[in-house]
């Protein structure tokens, strides 16, 4: 099995090569245009996304893969940075060969995170280039004055000191208390929810907090229900327990079915989430709204369990 990286700033992983329609076609091209996708859209069609189950996740700008097999102008992959239930080795899907790229071997310092919504890269003339969107990872070989040299998919590149945070592995960025995860989703209000979203053009519920918790140097579940079953569990009969940044899940059946949604607590009663199709991130009440009934459990990340 081959590893390959993500070749485009945001690149969809579809249940199956038949899953795309012909209206999603700049989601799928090389260069990938996200904005013109998005905006062409409309309700029914985004919808069709999740109640079609055509799409699965989404990665970022050299996000690793291991390519299973490839049928026609597509790869069945693995992303590796994804945990899953699907997978013990990460999330599956299938994504468009043109949005891949073959790994090659390099020697970085270590890695560099995307810290704002969305950052610029430049080719190592300081061309602007690709603009690619929070959590994006790329090992970086040194400092160039306000620059930092990245490696690419496409090879060395530059990125501004002040967008990125840096670490010696994908695993040592600093762990900041999820309390920071709800205030860098804050940063996202009334960013129009999408299934299946991975990035800030736009997210869906568990992806919205994989995502703030990940930018505050957290690696949680993909999905919001592998979500509700790590983690620490706190009393879902004491909220005078739950504190902010906890994560909030809420299942069918009046909270006795499978989970469907996951935000996170604000505190005063207050959820900040990433809503359904339609709608957007947003902070609301839960008592009197429809998910109030729904609520089923509340995990705590980024905290050891004190006894």
């Amino acid at each position: 099995m081959n590893s390959w990286y993500c070749a485009v700033p945001v690149a969809t992983v579809w249940t199956s090569p038949e899953s795309a329609r012909e209206i999603d076609e700049p989601g799928l091209t090389n260069p990938v245009q996200m904005t013109k996708w998005l905006e062409k859209l409309p309700y029914e069609q985004r919808l069709d996304l999740c109640d079609g189950n055509r799409i699965q996740t989404q990665l970022l700008y050299g996000e690793p893969v291991k390519v299973e097999e490839t049928k026609g102008e597509w790869a069945k992959i693995i992303a590796v940075w994804q945990p899953s239930r699907k997978d013990e080795r990460g999330y599956p899907g299938w994504v468009p060969l043109a949005q891949l790229k073959e790994a090659e071997p390099i020697h970085a310092e270590g890695f560099a995170k995307v810290s704002v919504g969305k950052a610029q890269v430049w080719t190592t003339d300081g061309v602007p280039s690709l603009v690619v969107p929070l959590n994006t990872m790329l090992p970086y070989v040194g400092a160039e004055g306000e620059y930092l040299r990245v490696c690419t998919p496409d090879g060395y590149a530059l990125v501004l000191n002040r967008d990125v945070e840096c670490s010696p592995s994908i695993h040592q960025f600093p762990k900041l208390a999820p309390s920071a995860a709800v205030e860098k989703g804050l940063e996202f209000l009334d960013l129009p929810y999408f299934w299946g979203g991975m990035s800030t053009y736009g997210f869906d519920c568990s992806g919205f907090t994989y995502n703030m918790l990940k930018s505050c140097g957290h690696t949680i579940p993909r999905d919001a229900s592998d979500q509700a079953k790590s983690g620490v569990e706190i009393p879902l009969d004491q909220p005078e327990q739950w504190e902010k940044g906890d994560l909030l899940f809420f299942a069918n059946d009046k909270g006795k079915g499978n989970v469907r949604h996951v935000g996170f607590y604000f505190g005063n009663g207050l959820l900040l989430h990433s809503h359904s199709t339609g709608k957007s991130v947003e902070i609301m009440k839960l008592a009197g709204s429809s998910l109030e009934g729904d609520l089923c459990g509340v995990r705590r990340y980024g905290k050891e369990k004190t006894t």
